[in-house]
């Protein structure tokens, strides 16, 4: 019974860090397509996965449902908004990771979104 539970926790442990290191892997590609993102390096990025994955785990929800009226108008478009000031926030927490303007943002998340569905198909699933 021990080791089924070490594999689990190992098998959980080990896609945790395998998404880390995608998601940084994603950041460096969107930033290498944009010219108005700067990304100093991999340990940057792997900085800006945690902070980013953290302000969209605890602050994302809490603005999500209190623009909802904006966000019903608008059909959800809203949400592109913040998805940009996140990561406008981001920019400003993390020193090696500067965002031009708030159009970039917008396209930084786009794009984001795009790559880290392309490498998605990388990350291993768990067979039941």
């Amino acid at each position: 019974m021990q080791i089924i539970k070490n594999y689990f926790f190992n098998f959980k442990f080990m896609k945790t860090i395998i998404h880390w290191f995608l998601s940084a892997l994603a950041i460096m590609i969107t930033a290498y397509l944009l010219p108005g993102i700067v990304l100093k390096g991999f340990f940057a990025a792997l900085v800006v996965a945690v902070v980013l994955g953290l302000l969209n785990t605890i602050i994302r929800p809490i603005l999500v449902i209190l623009t909802l009226p904006i966000n019903i108008l608008t059909l959800g478009l809203f949400t592109l908004v913040i998805n940009a000031s996140l990561v406008m926030l981001t920019s400003s927490l993390v020193p090696g990771f500067q965002v031009k303007d708030f159009w970039t943002a917008v396209f930084f998340s786009l794009i984001l979104w795009l790559v880290n569905s392309v490498l998605n198909v990388f990350e291993p699933k768990e067979e039941r």
